[in-house]
């Protein structure tokens, strides 16, 4: 949960973080065996006067491996958030505005909202604590989370805007034992079935997307000032991916906010979603914790 903060909270976070990644640093080299080892060769290569900058630059290089810290622009209003998205992705007009198309009608399926964990506990459990106007879902598929969020939320009489960032193409060679929708043109569908599943549930009022790349998507969240109350990563599940999701994640959750995620169990790349969050937690002072099969950061 990010604490509710000060003007100068980036430029705080970036000195913590720096001093933190170079004890970590010279914590890895300062080992006697590793540390001599590294002396050796490096009077067996000719650099033994230049050891000290050969350090200072592998200090460099975590930090840049670890800068995600580009400030965001100032919070749009919640109330401005839906508009906001309109206006710099779909040029002012809804994209719910007559769907389906002719050309698709009768190409999708008239019920088909597959997820994993989609309705979990922790969903309720946050909503009910943080009680969001925004919500931001990186990783929305088929919309089945995002739509049980946007029932949730109704239920609580809340007027929560639900902002599902997806490209909405799977992943290669994705298909479904024969249930997926047919490629039409190299198209996999996936955009419009997804809509089709929130109109089912009549959200297109409380849910938008934006149908790009994770990074993409999160950058223009954080250039136009829309930040979210919950946000919830669900996306890839490889280590590198991840942290880059977690890091740009957290970079457009609103103060007081909570930042949590799905596959924390998933061996996929060594437990790569459960490796980057380990790492993102103690970089940045926070517990995690468990609620089913989510990961939720929490203060220590």
């Amino acid at each position: 949960m990010k604490s509710e903060d000060h003007s100068d909270l980036p430029h705080h976070r970036h000195r913590i973080h720096q001093k933190r990644l170079v004890a970590l640093t010279f914590k890895k080299y300062s080992k006697p065996v590793p540390y001599l080892i590294l002396l050796l060769l490096a009077y067996a290569l000719g650099y033994a006067s230049h050891s000290q900058p050969r350090l200072s630059q592998a200090a460099r290089d975590l930090l840049d491996h670890n800068n995600f810290l580009a400030q965001c622009s100032s919070p749009v209003p919640p109330a401005h958030v839906r508009q906001t998205i309109l206006n710099r992705v779909f040029n002012g007009t809804s994209p719910w505005e007559n769907f389906p198309p002719d050309h698709v009608k009768n190409l999708l399926l008239p019920d088909w909202k597959k997820g994993w964990g989609s309705h979990g506990a922790v969903f309720e459990n946050l909503i009910r604590r943080v009680r969001p106007k925004t919500i931001i879902e990186l990783g929305s598929f088929l919309g089945a989370s995002a739509t049980h969020m946007a029932e949730l939320t109704r239920k609580l009489g809340l007027e929560t805007q639900i902002i599902c960032i997806d490209d909405f193409r799977g992943w290669p060679g994705y298909y479904d034992n024969g249930k997926s929708l047919k490629l039409v043109n190299g198209d996999s569908m996936l955009l419009y079935q997804f809509m089709k599943n929130v109109v089912n549930v009549r959200a297109s009022e409380s849910i938008m997307f934006l149908p790009f790349s994770a990074g993409t998507a999160l950058a223009g969240l954080c250039d136009w000032g829309v930040y979210g109350d919950l946000v919830e990563v669900d996306a890839a599940h490889d280590f590198h991916s991840a942290w880059a999701d977690i890091n740009n994640a957290y970079k457009v959750l609103r103060s007081g906010g909570v930042l949590f995620g799905h596959d924390y169990f998933l061996d996929v790349d060594n437990y790569g979603v459960r490796r980057a969050v380990n790492l993102f937690a103690r970089l940045n002072c926070f517990r995690v914790d468990i609620d089913g099969e989510h990961w939720v950061l929490a203060s220590p």
